[in-house]
């Protein structure tokens, strides 16, 4: 990806002419984008690995694979949130690794880590770079250096289980990878997060990743069946069967753990067929509260599609404000979106039943183009995050998770925060928020923030975050559903977890990585 904005340089695009009236209208900004630098002129901080410290690693991976150089520490600088790129942008020195490390297997990774630990080291593990909460972030912690440890090379598929469904990938794979591979087979992950097209398996891993289709496939902690894992202690292979009574399951450690307790370098998931078939159907209600009665009683019935989400009022109208840029179809109240995939037989039934019951709930059946055009455009939001930034446009998203009873405070009490504290500080904001992932019992909320940059806007978005993590807790939500822990939601982990459960965290970080290398400053308080 390009180092002061999401992805790739063909993705990013102009703002179209609805969207420029809309910003000046509500903002008072023109929509004109200021010039971006050229990563040469980009100062970072001077690396401080020693010579002798950077020759004990190449005796490790190799001359080759350890860079001092300032474009790799600049593209490992850091993550893709917000406050990332307007820190990138900014004219001060970048905090970056001293060094980026790129081992070329599960070996290599565990000599790393041992040498690390013997010349106190930090080490961030770093995938696809794609962190949104400072999870790839270069803490150096109580440490003089710190390196990238970067997974790339990490990048095979040692063995596909067509019987058993089962598939064991190399968690430097990225996304779009791993299917073309799996595809080869007639086989399919089915795990499309808006981080598809650059995130890779470990961290899909480490964050608890959960991708557009877990309706049907299930979030990928649902998927892993096998970790293997490098620790500063040694090696961990964990998951033996498709289930166990076998004590607690330590895949859960690891499972969420941010590289925080160790690196994993391979991870057996579950795949299936590619679906022999895909129907697409979207449809309107009334309002929101309607709209979420309506995914509730499908999801409860077992009739979920393989997607299901539902857009509030402000996100269905600012959807339709960019229908300029994607030609989208203009849709009022608020807009879901389904698919559903398998054999044909099976997506007729499936479908079927659903759309009875969201008919039945208040739904108006909106045909297949909305749901086409949703899926046609849907890695494409972060790009418009930074055309947003360019203009002087802060635009940054967070997400939670209730029970469905819940629900509806838990989206007014974030709405207001976010409401309250950029609007004091000054023009009211936007909020859009849409459920994104769905369960029997509850379901997320994803909410995106537009409001005018003010002359410090990452205190700007500093304060309207802590507003909105102390009203995500007092309401009753997760600090995070998928987006992770990282830095930016530490200071509530204690909170979600207890004292306790806290102390838990330390005594395991304890026993594998006791010097406190990995990843510094993220997720264990």
């Amino acid at each position: 990806m390009v180092w002061d904005a999401w992805g790739i340089p063909a993705g990013h695009k102009p703002l179209s002419a609805q969207i420029r009236g809309l910003l000046a209208q509500v903002f008072g900004v023109s929509g004109d984008p200021v010039a971006r630098r050229d990563e040469g002129d980009v100062p970072l901080r001077e690396s401080v690995l020693t010579p002798a410290r950077r020759d004990g690693l190449v005796e490790v991976v190799g001359a080759d694979n350890v860079s001092l150089a300032h474009r790799d520490r600049l593209l490992h600088a850091g993550g893709k949130s917000t406050p990332d790129l307007l820190r990138r942008r900014a004219a001060e020195p970048q905090e970056a690794p001293d060094a980026v490390v790129f081992p070329a297997g599960h070996e290599q990774v565990l000599a790393v880590l041992a040498y690390c630990a013997e010349h106190a080291i930090a080490v961030v593990p770093f995938g696809g770079g794609t962190s949104v909460v400072g999870g790839v972030d270069p803490v150096r912690g109580r440490f003089e250096a710190v390196i990238a440890l970067d997974l790339r090379r990490l990048d095979t598929v040692s063995d596909i289980d067509p019987v058993s469904g089962t598939a064991t990938l190399g968690a430097g794979l990225t996304g779009p990878r791993a299917e073309a591979l799996l595809a080869d087979r007639g086989l399919s992950l089915g795990h499309f997060p808006q981080s598809f097209e650059f995130a890779s398996i470990g961290g899909f891993a480490a964050t608890r990743s959960s991708g557009q289709a877990s309706a049907g496939y299930g979030r990928f902690d649902d998927m892993v069946q096998h970790l293997k894992i490098a620790t500063p202690s040694g090696t961990l292979e964990l998951g033996r069967a498709p289930a166990s009574a076998a004590g607690p399951d330590l895949r859960e450690l690891f499972v969420g753990s941010e590289g925080t307790l160790g690196v994993i370098t391979e991870v057996t998931l579950r795949v299936h067929p590619v679906p022999e078939t895909i129907a697409y159907r979207a449809w309107s209600f009334p309002d929101f509260a309607t709209g979420a009665a309506a995914l509730r009683s499908v999801v409860q019935t077992g009739a979920a599609p393989t997607v299901l989400r539902l857009s509030d009022e402000v996100e269905t109208g600012i959807n339709l404000a960019r229908s300029g840029d994607v030609g989208g179809t203009p849709v009022s109240g608020c807009l879901a979106i389904t698919t559903f995939e398998g054999t044909g037989a099976h997506v007729a039934s499936r479908s079927a039943e659903a759309s009875a019951l969201l008919t039945a709930a208040g739904g108006t059946d909106l045909g297949a183009t909305p749901a086409e055009e949703w899926e046609h455009g849907r890695f494409a939001a972060p790009y418009m995050r930074d055309a947003l930034l360019d203009v002087g446009v802060l635009c940054e998203t967070l997400e939670t998770a209730t029970t469905w009873s819940n629900l509806d405070n838990l989206k007014a009490k974030v709405t207001a925060a976010l409401t309250d504290s950029l609007g004091r500080q000054g023009t009211p904001p936007l909020v859009m928020c849409h459920i994104s992932h769905t369960y029997p019992t509850g379901a997320s909320l994803y909410f995106t923030i537009i409001a005018k940059q003010l002359d410090d806007p990452i205190s700007q978005w500093g304060l309207a975050k802590h507003a909105v993590g102390d009203a995500i807790v007092a309401a009753g939500g997760t600090i995070t559903h998928h987006h992770a822990v990282g830095t930016d939601h530490r200071p509530w982990m204690s909170a979600e977890v207890g004292d306790l459960g806290v102390r838990v965290l330390r005594a395991v970080k304890q026993e594998l990585d006791p010097a406190g290398i990995l990843n510094p400053g993220k997720l264990v308080p």
